[in-house]
């Protein structure tokens, strides 16, 4: 029985899996998309957000559990769905021996838009992504911003409900990724639901409304960018770096907390974290902590707050998932 009879939500899960073979990609997650937010997925790799994205998208069926989109069920009515449905693949699939305009075009032909509203709205989409002025030039020669942003108004060419970003600005550079993220935010102050996958904290943090991270298939986390800062983290990061040994530093800062002139270890700092070249201390006494650190030989010590990548490597750890 679907467990939310009364739900309004864009998007809703409820146990939702997806196996191949003995491999349990998404292991029963739960979550919902509400209308006109950003939604993001974030996790390592093989935490599963991809394969989420898929069933969405209604390119694969779920193994078990249940999910509604706009409130269909995927695997029954996946084209109607679908018809609904913008989607940015992690990977440009442009055509580029066609132009700017072109591409815009015989996409838009595939939703069966008539052609005097497709000029309309080719041309109301290459002012929105800035490439008015590449309208008639081949993709080929395109940089990456300019190639990401093409496939952005690609995918809103039918005017869709949700837009589906699946690692919306991976390898393009500082520069393009404000660029694109400047039209995903005019496009959520336009009321477009978006949901996203991401490997960059300071995007999600930049974009989301609320997120959750995946581990290993299942849902670890859930809430606003603040609230899981809040909750999975302290207000501030302590980061000193040294010349000598990292293990050896390490311990002199914890005794800091055990010395009479602090007062409880867990009032100075939460936990402590050993790097190659540098300790983290968690911390919601920053400056207090540092004043401390006369006490103990260091080569730099900076102080920042803390951020949902902390979050992130906290949850998820810091080794590294092929």
């Amino acid at each position: 029985m679907w467990p939310y009879p009364h739900q309004v939500s864009l998007i809703a899960a409820w146990g939702l899996t997806k196996r191949f073979g003995d491999f349990t990609a998404v292991d029963g997650i739960d979550f919902e998309v509400e209308r006109g937010e950003v939604f993001g997925f974030l996790g390592p790799n093989g935490a599963g957000k991809s394969s989420t994205m898929r069933m969405i998208g209604c390119v694969s069926d779920p193994s078990g559990g249940a999910l509604r989109i706009l409130g269909m069920d995927p695997s029954r009515e996946g084209t109607n769905i679908r018809s609904r449905l913008g989607v940015v693949p992690q990977q440009d699939n442009l055509d580029e021996e066609l132009s700017v305009a072109e591409n815009l075009y015989v996409y838009g032909r595939y939703f069966d838009l008539p052609r005097s509203m497709l000029r309309t709205r080719i041309a109301e989409l290459l002012e929105f992504v800035q490439l008015t002025e590449r309208a008639n030039d081949h993709v080929e020669p395109l940089s990456g911003g300019m190639k990401r942003r093409l496939t952005i108004a690609r995918a809103l060419i039918s005017e869709p409900e949700v837009l589906l970003l699946d690692e919306p600005t991976t390898g393009l550079d500082p520069q393009a990724r404000h660029v694109v993220w400047e039209r995903l935010w005019t496009l959520k102050r336009q009321g477009v639901t978006q949901v996203l996958t991401t490997h960059y904290m300071d995007e999600a943090e930049q974009l989301c409304d609320r997120l959750v991270v995946m581990d290993r298939g299942k849902i670890v986390a859930e809430g606003s960018p603040r609230q899981l800062i809040e909750r999975y983290s302290t207000r501030e990061v302590v980061e000193v770096r040294t010349h000598g040994q990292v293990t050896v530093m390490a311990e002199a800062l914890r005794r800091l907390g055990e010395s009479p002139e602090t007062q409880a270890k867990d009032e100075l700092y939460e936990r402590v974290e050993e790097l190659p070249d540098r300790v983290l201390l968690y911390t919601d006494q920053g400056e207090r902590l540092v004043a401390l650190l006369g006490e103990v030989e260091h080569e730099s010590v900076l102080v920042r707050r803390s951020t949902l990548e902390d979050v992130f490597l906290h949850l998820t750890g810091r080794s590294l998932v092929d």
